[in-house]
């Protein structure tokens, strides 16, 4: 069986080159089927995809352990994993469970390497008399308090 540290070390090599892309996920199942899921700060092209490839399999020998390998782009609507992901989405809107705050759905405004900022409208009751009014909301959610979060796309 193939060894993970092995076919890392390839993708980090790989990645040294391209410093615009970052790895997202690495598995590697019992019948040496390796599975990469990579992401860009400007996106992911098909000859991004082919580069990652290229990395591994040209450093691995199929005479000595046979293996399949797929090396995809992390989807539109996948739950973001990386801070790189958080940056590179800035101004755009997400939806975003929290420990601290629950589900919001806001535009992505900042993102550093401990919080995200998140801002969104709300309607909330007037403080005197009947009625609503609509206000500007803000939060900062550190990175740990962040159970899920994904861009939504709209059309």
């Amino acid at each position: 069986m193939l060894k993970e540290s092995t076919v890392q070390t390839l993708i980090d090599n790989g990645l040294e080159e391209r410093n615009d892309l970052f790895l997202i996920d690495l598995k590697i199942t019992p019948d040496n089927r390796i599975n990469v899921v990579i992401d860009g700060d400007n996106g992911v092209s098909v000859e991004d995809c082919i580069f990652i490839s290229r990395a591994i399999e040209h450093n691995l020998d199929r005479e000595e352990e046979d293996f399949s390998l797929e090396v995809t782009s992390a989807g539109a609507t996948s739950p973001m994993t990386n801070k790189r992901q958080y940056k590179k989405n800035v101004g755009r809107l997400l939806q975003v469970k929290s420990k601290e705050q629950g589900k919001i759905e806001a535009n992505l405004t900042g993102a550093d390497e401990d919080y995200i900022t998140l801002e969104w409208k709300a309607r909330e009751p007037k403080a005197i008399g009947k009625g609503k009014v609509t206000v500007n909301k803000q939060a900062k959610i550190s990175y740990d308090d962040i159970l899920e979060a994904k861009v939504i796309i709209k059309f």
